[in-house]
């Protein structure tokens, strides 16, 4: 409405600065709040106009953006949106009932005494094309372990035959791939479609900060990661980049959020944040993270499995490994939001809370950059593909390493990447450029029959384009 209130005073009064002014910020907040979501959108209403039931798990970490997403989808739309929560079953069957009622129009169904099965089966007498939305699905199955096989039997009686699109939502990514996803669940094989919602990308960051310079965005990056919910906080905390402390300070809500999302997973978190915290300061080897942190190796070991489960913590193998042995694997924390918190926060929570600095934060900080960028990096490669690969990662042997491997298994092209946080001349480059090649000799992977790139990415490259003419794959921010 405010949109269009303000598009119809601009068509009467073009050159009035203040309405141009108002209709682009407008517009950027739009683009802010959707940014990169095009395809999923797409894909909700294509199963929209399907012409037939629809079935679509949706699930994702915390503060991804699920809820804003399935809102957008159904704003223009005959909907029905539950947000499922902790009160427990009578709670919310009580108000999923009211809701069906008034999106099917038949009042009696609001003050009946109906149960689950029979809720659904009077919502799929609905004649008109209906979204029914469960957000936070996972609440249901904690208040009635029997919800999986209810709404299995409600979608096989009653559902797939309606003109229901269903979407269940979750952000207990466990929860959803047991209890939706899983082969063990009464829904198993029901699904029509599913979606996993991501983070957004860094290249969508200049949207939201326009004014910031591309080496500032990889700062900001480095501790929101692509998560929607904290780069609002970023957005409105932050004006310039010397703002940077204002994200992990007192007045923040990224200051707690990692410690109360992890509390709300494990019911005992000392030891996760112990292996946590040493995965954040470098510890990725199974036998750094025992040393680290104390524990045993079979405590860590179940604890680095349940990280995995949730998604907090991925192992990592030389990315020309065709069998991942245990012993080879390193462990890295799957978000900037997390690595950052518990390598600068969490260690300094009570300089922080008392008002004073972290030591030495600026040159850590720098440091903990070079991690970052090499995500970034691979990211750049995926867009750019200046050679044709299937798969990217990390390479390691013993005493050698190489920040990014890609490889085509078809046409037994290797690429060998060095990402550098730093602005480099042509010497520097032509110097590590040599390194990686003696580096490649080591890499076991047809060996002989292969052919081979080298590149380079860097923060900012002095006469790139020389080492271009050259055959060199080079980037700097400004490719970005």
């Amino acid at each position: 409405m405010i949109m269009l209130i303000v598009f119809k005073q601009l068509l009467s009064k073009p050159h009035n600065p203040e309405l141009l002014n108002s209709l682009n910020t407008i517009m950027l907040i739009m683009i802010k709040q959707f940014v990169n979501r095009t395809e999923e959108l797409n894909s909700f209403n294509s199963a929209y106009k399907s012409g037939r039931s629809e079935f679509i798990p949706i699930y994702g970490r915390r503060r991804v953006g699920k809820t804003e997403l399935i809102r957008e989808f159904i704003k223009d739309k005959n909907a029905i949106y539950f947000l499922a929560d902790e009160r427990g079953d009578p709670e919310n069957l009580s108000e999923f009932r009211l809701l069906v009622a008034d999106g099917v129009n038949n009042e009696l169904i609001g003050s009946s005494d109906l149960n689950w099965g029979d809720t659904l089966k009077e919502m799929a007498k609905c004649a008109e094309r209906l979204v029914v939305v469960i957000d936070e699905y996972p609440y249901l199955i904690s208040g009635n372990k029997a919800i999986p096989s209810i709404f299995q039997k409600a979608w096989d009686l009653y559902l797939k035959d309606s003109n229901i699109m269903l979407i269940l939502c979750g952000s207990s990514i466990t929860m959803m791939e047991q209890h939706v996803l899983g082969s063990k669940s009464p829904l198993y094989g029901r699904r029509t479609g599913q979606m996993k919602i991501e983070p957004l990308k860094f290249r969508h960051f200049s949207l939201f900060f326009p004014k910031f310079k591309k080496e500032d965005l990889v700062k900001v990056y480095a501790i929101t990661d692509g998560i929607p919910y904290y780069i609002r906080e970023a957005n409105f905390k932050m004006k310039k980049i010397d703002d940077l402390d204002t994200l992990y300070s007192t007045e923040s809500l990224l200051l707690e959020e990692a410690e109360i999302l992890l509390k709300y997973e494990f019911r005992e978190p000392a030891r996760y944040f112990a292996i946590l915290k040493a995965i954040a300061f470098g510890k990725t080897k199974f036998g750094d993270i025992v040393n680290y942190t104390g524990l045993s190796s079979s405590v860590v070991s179940q604890y680095l499995s349940n990280l995995s489960t949730l998604n907090i913590v991925k192992a990592e193998y030389p990315i020309t490994e065709r069998i991942p042995r245990s012993r080879n694997a390193r462990y890295y924390i799957t978000d900037n939001y997390f690595t950052f918190w518990f390598r600068f926060v969490y260690p300094n929570k009570s300089l922080i809370y008392n008002g004073l600095k972290i030591e030495n934060f600026e040159t850590n900080f720098n440091s903990y950059l070079g991690f970052v960028f090499e995500k970034i990096s691979k990211e750049l490669l995926w867009e750019m593909r200046p050679m044709e690969f299937t798969k990217i990662g990390r390479w390691w042997h013993k005493d050698k390493e190489i920040d990014l491997v890609a490889l085509n298994d078809s046409s037994k092209d290797i690429m060998f990447i060095e990402c550098k946080w730093k602005t480099l001349s042509l010497t520097d480059c032509r110097r590590i450029l040599g390194k990686l090649e003696e580096k490649a000799t080591f890499v076991q992977w047809n060996n002989g029959i292969r052919t081979e790139h080298f590149g380079l990415i860097a923060k900012k490259i002095k006469d790139k384009e020389r080492l271009r003419d050259e055959g060199f794959i080079v980037y700097d921010l400004d490719d970005l």
